[in-house]
């Protein structure tokens, strides 16, 4: 069950459907004639700690960019153009949630930021017809040996890229 929190007047999402320590806050978007202004992350969010650095993954469509993990980093991921179908795998042996996968589906018009606590297997796929560009705002400066990286297709984690017609 998904349960709705708010904290200093902001929306969370936490819930049993959630692999455990990922939290989902859907952010605003603020529109007028002249265009839009997307907020992603402020100092008194509730799920900013620290900053590290922020970068943006540029990514065509059908392109999948998985699998790695963090052992340190907190990832903060929003899309702020084009859409991705964001996937997260638990193995991590002492954690409720061990063995789960979790999608979403993350774009403006599903604008969220994903909160992805450290040692989550992620990655995600451009879906659609337009690049797409997210953005991570983390709690480190990428270091190489804070990462580990795996295939797309690697046989521990049991997750298809491939489309599904559900």
């Amino acid at each position: 069950m998904l349960r709705k929190l708010l904290v200093n007047r902001l929306l969370i999402f936490l819930g049993d459907g959630m692999i455990d320590g990922v939290i989902l806050t859907p952010l605003r978007q603020i529109f007028d004639e002249r265009g839009k202004v997307m907020h992603m992350l402020r100092e008194d969010s509730p799920v900013f700690s620290k900053f590290g650095e922020i970068y943006f993954s540029c990514t065509h469509p059908g392109v999948v960019k998985a699998w790695h993990m963090h052992k340190e980093m907190v990832l903060n991921y929003a899309v702020i153009h084009g859409a991705i179908k964001f996937v997260l795998f638990d193995d991590r042996p002492n954690s409720p949630t061990c063995g789960k996968i979790q999608e979403f589906f993350i774009s403006p018009e599903n604008y969220m930021l994903v909160t992805v606590p450290p040692m989550i297997w992620n990655g995600f796929k451009s879906v659609g017809t337009s690049d797409s560009i997210v953005a991570n705002c983390s709690t480190l400066a990428h270091t190489p040996n804070e990462l580990i990286r795996r295939s797309p297709n690697d046989p521990d984690i049991p997750y298809n890229w491939a489309l599904e017609h559900r």
